[in-house]
């Protein structure tokens, strides 16, 4: 809770219980939680919490970048902690895992776009889609031998 205070106060907001519930809560979830996995987590620190007042947290988090959220089409909005690496992800279609890809070539934005020079790009967010090797394992087990 200490450091989440010290980086709430380095983002220059004001320290709550709820903002650094929140905060430590994403940081011990790891990976790419969404609202409600937030919340509950951030529960066991407060004792409650809304679920409404854990969208406005976040929302405060992402909009000073302590927390960066992504939304996958098809999927609730999922949360991580900004750590300013410009990565993408990688979405399993059959059990909805979600891992991080390095960027695919460089610093920001890693993508060149062909706009017109007067567009300032700043960011390139890309979303692969597939399978992960744990899903593409058990197709490959339930369409072995045997399997009619």
């Amino acid at each position: 809770m200490v450091r989440a205070a010290t980086r709430l106060r380095d983002a220059q907001l004001r320290v709550t219980a709820q903002r650094m519930a929140v905060l430590v809560a994403i940081e011990e979830l790891s990976g790419h939680p969404d609202v409600e996995a937030v919340r509950a987590q951030a529960e066991k620190v407060l004792g409650g919490l809304s679920l409404q007042a854990t969208y406005n947290v976040l929302r405060v988090l992402t909009d000073v970048g302590l927390v960066r959220c992504t939304q996958f089409s098809g999927h609730p909005a999922r949360y991580e902690v900004e750590r300013n690496d410009n990565h993408h992800h990688f979405v399993c279609r059959t059990c909805s895992e979600i891992a991080d890809i390095d960027c695919v070539i460089g610093a920001a934005p890693c993508l060149h776009s062909r706009l017109p020079a007067s567009y300032q790009v700043d960011e390139a967010a890309v979303t692969f889609w597939g399978t992960c090797p744990r899903c593409a394992g058990a197709a490959e087990q339930s369409d072995g031998p045997g399997h009619q």
